[in-house]
């Protein structure tokens, strides 16, 4: 299951890049979210899961997730303009490295031992070094998307710590998961109408790499995610996430056709073997 995870995560962002043609950034990230909220909550009403009307405190805790939860889109839709869907896979996935941080002090449980803080050091390296490797991105600010990547991977950090550290963490998976989607639709809609962004055509392959998105993605393995979240230990799971990259790298080479050199390839092992290690069991 986690492996099937990884690798659809892997290719979201080959799936948004091929979309952009057609669906902005702001409007894609909210016609994403709307659907695949409709998607959950028609799914939570039809089963009776979920619990979405129990009165359990998470209101506001849910809607600061779902803040959180959409300034990491925002910054992803927004930097694959700019950068590379390899290199997205790579920054991206540095979110474990970022949760690692966090937790050292908002859970103390899972302070950093040594073997982390070489796993932390190793990721740093192939992330720094990675940043020197040529970009197959044409455009002038492909700098910028790079940074906006790795702000998108913090912002992923802080939704999992926000959930890990407070009443979200008793909360239905479903109910937590429509919070997000529901604020990042209403922002990614919201902010589409305020820059005046329009779709721009219906080709086939923009709005099946959308539907991909918005059914298989958003609605369907991010569910999950949250439930093994309550099934198994958060450390276990994240060392998972270390494959994504690779699947990453991998899609945005088969179906874009990106360059994937010998120091990138040196960059994604260091990043990955530094994930694994940062993950790995105390």
């Amino acid at each position: 299951m986690l492996v099937l995870l990884c690798a659809s995560w892997g290719g979201q962002q080959v799936a948004v890049k091929i979309a952009l043609p057609d669906f902005p950034p702001f409007l894609q990230m909210g016609i994403r979210s709307a659907g695949a909220g409709l998607l959950v909550l028609v799914y939570c009403l039809a089963t009776g899961r979920g619990k979405l009307f129990a009165r359990d405190g998470s209101l506001w805790l849910g809607l600061f997730s779902g803040l959180l939860f959409s300034s990491e889109f925002v910054l992803l839709y927004l930097g694959l303009q700019w950068t590379d869907a390899s290199r997205t896979s790579l920054f991206l996935y540095t979110a474990p490295f970022f949760v690692a941080l966090g937790a050292t002090w908002l859970l103390p449980s899972e302070r950093l031992r040594w073997p982390q803080w070489v796993g932390l050091g190793l990721s740093f390296c192939g992330t720094a070094l990675v940043m020197g490797v040529p970009r197959g991105a044409t455009s002038p600010h492909a700098w910028l998307g790079d940074l906006m990547i790795i702000g998108a991977a913090v912002f992923w950090a802080a939704t999992t710590l926000g959930i890990k550290a407070t009443r979200l963490a008793t909360a239905s998976p479903e109910k937590v998961l429509l919070y997000q989607l529901a604020m990042s639709a209403v922002i990614g809609l919201g902010a589409g109408m305020a820059t005046g962004e329009s779709v721009r055509g219906l080709n086939l392959a923009p709005l099946l790499a959308l539907a991909y998105q918005t059914v298989w993605i958003a609605a369907t393995t991010f569910l999950l995610w949250l439930r093994l979240l309550t099934l198994y230990p958060a450390s276990t799971l994240q060392a998972g996430t270390s494959m994504s990259p690779l699947f990453g790298v991998a899609a945005a080479a088969l179906i874009l056709h990106e360059p994937v050199g010998p120091m990138f390839l040196l960059a994604v092992a260091l990043v990955v073997s530094g994930l694994v290690l940062v993950n790995r069991r105390r």
